[in-house]
């Protein structure tokens, strides 16, 4: 991350601290849509 950082200019820890942002919710987001939909979508327990 600190190669990108310094070829474009910007803060290596800027960069890095973005890199783990996003893969932690682009791992985590698909999984809670999901969540949600099939919360909205199944019948409770005992219906």
């Amino acid at each position: 991350m600190g190669g990108i950082a310094r070829r474009f200019g910007w803060n290596s820890t800027l960069v890095r601290v973005l890199f783990v942002l996003v893969s932690i919710l682009s791992a985590a987001f698909p999984g809670i849509v999901v969540y949600l939909i099939l919360w909205l979508l199944m019948p409770e327990e005992g219906n």
